[in-house]
């Protein structure tokens, strides 16, 4: 019977094994061809040739490469604002307000339900007002990002607290002295650092990829220059995109390679002050 059971649990291993092989192989092909086709086009010179021209004449676009930079800036602004904005939110309302939770998820979640046309429609009116009166810089999209990232990292962030207990973990730390401020910092974040990780990922992918809330806004981001240079140079647009999706790839792999590092990190730290004192005793 237990060789049975062993058989059909190994034949059940490898027909799993096989499903994923076969699932991440689809998804390389159905991302990798265009990626690839992308590249083909990029290289094209006028002869058949395999020429860098569209490559180096990035350079020669001063709009693109400050759209690259304001994207970048963007994504950076919108993830540190979204942390500080949901992060303490939703521990003060598990905490002391959990007959809210309800009320929170629902006004996070709006933004996923309100098409983006609609959204820039409402928001236009204050971007006047900002315009005119605080500054008309492109960094102000970050309050539309914000807006529009809060559904996505919620759902990750909220994930991560479920898996913990805030409670407990609070007043642990509260009765040994520590601050709230030291209880969010010292306590509650390592053990969400995944979910944070997430929610960081999401964020900056969504930031790196909008189009609608910058255009109709009158902002040039990365994609609505990628749009105005398509129509004067598709093979410079083009490179351009193929640079935007690697640099995007690299970024997101460099911060959860960065955020994997700080939990082994973490893990390794309490696993050695947990064989500290049986060491001693043992001594």
């Amino acid at each position: 019977m237990a060789v049975a059971m062993r058989s059909v649990q190994r034949t059940r291993r490898i027909k799993l094994q096989v499903f994923r092989i076969v699932v991440f192989a689809l998804a390389a092909v159905f991302f990798l061809i265009p990626l690839a086709a992308m590249v083909e086009f990029s290289t094209r010179g006028i002869n058949g040739e395999r020429t860098l021209e569209y490559w180096t004449s990035i350079v020669q676009y001063p709009d693109m490469i400050k759209a690259i930079i304001a994207s970048v800036q963007l994504a950076l602004i919108t993830s540190v604002a979204m942390l500080v904005l949901l992060v303490p939110t939703m521990v003060w309302v598990r905490l002391k307000l959990p007959q809210l939770s309800r009320i929170v998820e629902f006004v996070c979640l709006l933004p996923l339900t309100i098409p983006a046309i609609v959204l820039v429609t409402g928001l236009f009116p204050m971007y006047i007002w900002l315009g005119t009166n605080v500054s008309d810089s492109i960094l102000t999209l970050a309050f539309a990002y914000v807006v529009l990232v809060l559904p996505y990292c919620y759902r990750a962030i909220d994930a991560g607290l479920g898996a913990i207990d805030v409670k407990t973990l609070s007043e642990a730390a509260r009765s040994l002295g520590a601050s709230w401020l030291t209880v969010m910092w010292r306590v509650i974040v390592p053990n969400i650092s995944n979910a944070i990780l997430n929610a960081t990922l999401l964020s900056v992918a969504l930031v790196l990829g909008e189009y609608t809330v910058a255009n109709v806004l009158l902002y040039s981001n990365l994609q609505v220059e990628l749009v105005h240079l398509g129509r004067a140079n598709a093979g410079v647009s083009i490179a351009v995109a193929v640079a935007s999706l690697m640099f995007a790839f690299v970024l997101l792999v460099g911060i959860a390679f960065v955020g994997g590092r700080r939990r082994r990190t973490q893990s390794e730290a309490v696993t050695n002050l947990g064989k500290g004192p049986v060491q001693g005793s043992a001594g």
